[in-house]
């Protein structure tokens, strides 16, 4: 989940051996789809390896962390700082990148990469997506059915709250440390608000067409949120942890969240990570907003 997007590339000046490696290697690809992949982009990275195709990734990201063998593969970067001159030297025939990696795409062009452009915006997003990647990979049948069982788990999810009430949630995906200072939820656009409302949440910011809000502790009090939850992702917290994180909430106790004990700290990057895991993100929240599903 990305809420700021400065990056900045440095300038480097292509060898012609590079290029001419890279060109070759991209011309003998062919109908099997490229063979030598790197990707910037956690979720995707996700995506190909759930197809059953993680042998085809040469590099990945520097937030990789999923499934644990990405941990053998070459670092390259991330949004904010990808690593160009590592890129090259992996001889990629596909780099799979950001939408807003400008510089980026501009010196894969100059060099004659083909580069799949990634932009995250949906729920619906996600699958279109998967398949995407799989008809690039030529591996469409791979990227279809995994797409297919998505789908399916989540129309499955929706089946099991749609007769339940739906709270009105606070979904907080980042804040400073142990305070209130800083607090980025949910709006009412993009995949956590998707997944919030497929779990059978009403999100409060939900007539904030963003996807992200950074919200006082005076528009939460306004919103009087009925369950809050906090994700938490990468190396924020631990479980022995999730005590102290909840007590900061104790100073909205006129919060009906708050004075119903109804705040919820969920650890895990498949929330903030818009791939296959995504289901089970969001299984995962809609026990929290109700504890009867199973």
């Amino acid at each position: 989940m990305m809420r700021r997007m400065p990056y900045r590339v440095r300038p480097v000046a292509f060898a012609p051996a590079t290029v001419l490696a890279i060109m070759l290697a991209c011309h003998t690809a062919g109908a099997a789809g490229p063979q030598r992949i790197v990707s910037v982009i956690p979720a995707v990275t996700e995506m190909i390896f759930a197809m059953g195709e993680g042998g085809r990734l040469v590099g990945v990201s520097s937030f990789d962390r999923f499934p644990p063998e990405v941990s053998r593969l070459p670092r390259v970067g991330a949004l904010l700082d990808p690593d160009t001159e590592r890129i090259l030297s992996l001889r990629p025939d596909l780099v799979i990148v950001y939408n807003t990696q400008t510089e980026l795409k501009q010196r894969l062009d100059r060099a004659h990469i083909p580069y799949y452009s990634y932009q995250h915006r949906t729920l619906d997003d996600i699958t279109s997506t998967v398949r995407a990647v799989g008809a690039r990979l030529a591996a469409a049948d791979r990227g279809n059915a995994l797409a297919d069982n998505m789908d399916r788990q989540i129309a499955s999810i929706r089946a099991s709250v749609a007769r339940l009430p739906r709270p009105r949630t606070l979904l907080v995906f980042e804040r400073e440390g142990s305070t209130l200072r800083n607090i980025w939820a949910s709006g009412g656009y993009g995949f956590l608000h998707d997944m919030l409302d497929a779990a059978g949440g009403d999100d409060v910011f939900a007539d904030i067409k963003k996807e992200s809000v950074q919200a006082t502790t005076e528009m939460i009090l306004a919103r009087r949120p009925a369950v809050i939850v906090e994700l938490r992702y990468g190396d924020s917290v631990t479980a022995t942890e999730i005590p102290r994180a909840t007590d900061a909430w104790n100073a909205l106790g006129a919060t009906p969240a708050v004075r119903d004990h109804r705040v919820h700290v969920l650890i895990g990057d498949e929330f903030v990570t818009p791939g296959p895991r995504i289901v089970d993100a969001m299984r995962r929240l809609a026990r929290a907003l109700h504890p009867e599903v199973r």
